[in-house]
């Protein structure tokens, strides 16, 4: 019996991996000099997988799920091995446990500034962070690609290569989409989809996928943003006069009321503030309500006559022609409608207005 025990001390009936750490990404099962019992029991849990490797080169892969260890469903490690069927003796191989279930909360955030065009402001530098999530999607690609021969992987060993793709991509994505500055805010998720189908290409080769990318925020740099907000301020507070006259008269009110004045100084101060706001309102409300001048009526024509003499036209009623000096004949003309009259005639024979 003593023998027996010691045998089967060497002998491994039951692999199996548990995750203790949110971050590992690659276990290697500790075989500690054992070697593996043919009929052993291999149990994969959900999100693992478990990958055999004999001499280093990849074999077998189990998804989820209780197997028992048979050349059956050993097919790749049977061929390797050139075991006849009915193989029943132990034997020596790696078991590498793959997580693959989602690696959520994953930062990421442009180390330089990101240059960019704007159709605005000119050159601009822009910041951009966010979040994303991945897994391993090819257990065997990622233990080939990545992972090699190494006892454990963990999220920090891939997230680097990971975050300077993202960044990479997501510029690309702002530069060609030509979106101004001031509307990037309205187009985060548009960006977050079209660089996450960009990226996972690229990571697919690792044996890696991208499932999630969010876009938090892009930032312009401190200057353009404080010219911003002056420009903000300025179009909410509209017109700039009506705002200096506000200040001005909130200025003298607390002027008024600072009990620290002291007596006739305060007094004059309080007068003074009154006056003017009263000068200030009244100026205003002058020009609100003052209504319009009233255009000065248009003067009449002078009344004209005919020098009898030159046949200048001459101020009615003179009586030398200012043309030729010829003396005018009174009663000329009528003094109505300036026709010429017969001389010693009592009405004028145009108008007949009385001479």
């Amino acid at each position: 019996m003593g023998i027996l025990n010691m045998i089967k001390g060497q002998l491994i009936d039951v692999i199996e991996w548990s995750d203790s750490s949110a971050k590992t990404m690659v276990h290697k099962y500790d075989m500690n000099g054992k070697e593996i019992m043919m009929g052993a029991q291999l149990t994969v849990r959900e999100s693992q997988a478990a990958v055999f490797v004999n001499e280093g080169q990849l074999a077998d892969v189990f998804g989820p799920g209780r197997y028992e260890l048979q050349t059956s469903n050993m097919p790749i490690l049977t061929a390797l091995k050139s075991w006849k069927y009915g193989f029943n003796s132990p034997f020596k191989a790696d078991v590498y446990f793959v997580n693959t279930k989602q690696f959520l909360d994953m930062k990421w955030g442009t180390s330089n500034p990101v240059m960019m065009r704007d159709a605005e402001f000119g050159m601009i530098r822009l910041r951009a962070f966010g979040i994303y999530s991945f897994k391993v999607s090819d257990p065997a690609a990622f233990l080939k690609e990545v992972f090699g021969t190494s006892a454990l992987l963990t999220v920090e060993g891939v997230e680097g290569q990971i975050k300077r793709t993202i960044v990479s991509n997501l510029s690309d994505a702002i530069a060609e989409s030509k979106i101004p500055a001031l509307d990037l805010a309205a187009n985060y998720d548009e960006l977050g989809t079209y660089t996450m189908n960009a990226v996972n290409p690229k990571l697919a080769s690792l044996g890696l996928t991208l499932c999630s990318f969010v876009v938090e925020n892009i930032s312009l740099p401190e200057e353009v943003e404080k010219s911003m907000d002056k420009r903000t301020s300025m179009g909410v507070l509209g017109n700039m006069d009506q705002y200096a006259k506000y200040q001005a008269a909130e200025a003298m009110r607390e002027a008024a009321n600072n009990p620290n004045g002291g007596g006739m100084a305060g007094m004059g101060v309080g007068m003074g503030a009154g006056a003017a706001m009263g000068q200030m309102f009244a100026q205003s409300m002058g020009q609100q309500a003052a209504p319009a001048a009233a255009p000065a009526p248009a003067a009449a024509p002078a009344a004209t006559a005919v020098c009898g003499a030159c046949g200048a036209q001459i101020p009615q009623g003179v009586k030398f022609c200012p043309e030729c000096g010829a003396k005018q004949a009174a009663g000329g003309f009528c003094a109505s409608c300036g026709a010429a009259v017969t001389p010693g005639a009592k009405f004028c024979p145009e108008c007949g207005a009385k001479q």
